[in-house]
């Protein structure tokens, strides 16, 4: 039976790292991350490469989690707190009642990563993406549809930022991902490890329904708006979804949906 820490008082010292929880989602948690909700929770403790350190719940949903709880190392400590208490710790109504804190793998380099997928991987590129909810969805949706990792360039934001975790429903613990300094940086990288490369774009020279995967294939992803770097897909073979009226009404998130399925079908 796993025993549960009363937490009466705000300020416990125990339960320093989930205090002011939005405020540490900005400045970072030295090499650690917020996990919440139960879904995520139960991706979470599947998991391997990501250790968890201690869990906070809300006194209604302990009861409810036992057989879950029942995996846990029984050196996690699992803290317990009226939600009046939690809300309190960590700044806004926590709805869902469940926070679980845990340590970040160290980032392997993009060659490493590389090296290790099978011959028929398929990998995302994340270029300038600074939206949590489109790189949760689309770390999602990667998950779904088994994409083998993720590389994200310096600009594209944390996937493992508390909101885009709860957004990925997970998705961002289960897929690999690692980063490279550039756009560039990793079309040399995905290159040298033998893929083929292809960029999304409305202004792409090739429907992507035509596109016919064989081997390793890598698809880079721009941000709304600016999308992907003019030089960079000149220099890559650039793909389009074709719209109604030429209105180019997709989010990024809900492409990378459309796109994983056509070239995973």
């Amino acid at each position: 039976m796993v025993s549960s820490l009363p937490i009466t008082d705000p300020d416990d010292p125990r339960i320093e790292p989930y205090r002011a929880v939005r405020e540490r989602d900005l400045i970072g948690r030295e090499h650690r991350f917020i996990a919440e909700g139960e879904v995520v929770l139960r991706v979470l403790l599947r998991q391997r490469r990501f250790a968890v350190e201690s869990l906070l719940l809300a006194e209604n949903r302990f009861d409810t989690l036992t057989e879950l709880l029942g995996s846990l190392d029984p050196a996690v400590p699992v803290y317990q707190a009226s939600r009046t208490v939690m809300d309190a710790i960590v700044g806004f109504p926590i709805h869902r009642g469940i926070l679980a804190l845990a340590r970040r793998a160290p980032l392997p380099p993009p060659e490493t990563l590389l090296a290790a997928l099978p011959e028929d991987a398929l990998v995302l590129g994340l270029v300038g993406l600074s939206n949590h909810d489109n790189v949760g969805g689309i770390f999602r949706n990667a998950a779904a549809f088994g994409a083998s990792a993720a590389l994200l360039d310096g600009e594209t934001c944390d996937p493992l930022y508390r909101k885009a975790i709860r957004v990925s429903v997970g998705g961002a613990l289960v897929v690999p991902f690692t980063r490279a300094m550039s756009a560039w940086e990793m079309v040399d990288h995905l290159r040298h490890a033998g893929f083929e490369v292809l960029s999304l774009s409305p202004s792409g020279s090739e429907t992507l329904s035509q596109i016919r995967r064989e081997g390793r294939t890598a698809l880079l992803l721009g941000a709304e708006g600016p999308g992907l770097p003019p030089a960079l897909l000149a220099t890559t073979r650039s793909v389009t979804i074709p719209m109604s009226g030429g209105f180019d009404s997709l989010n990024v998130a809900t492409t990378s949906g459309i796109a994983l399925y056509q070239l995973t079908r």
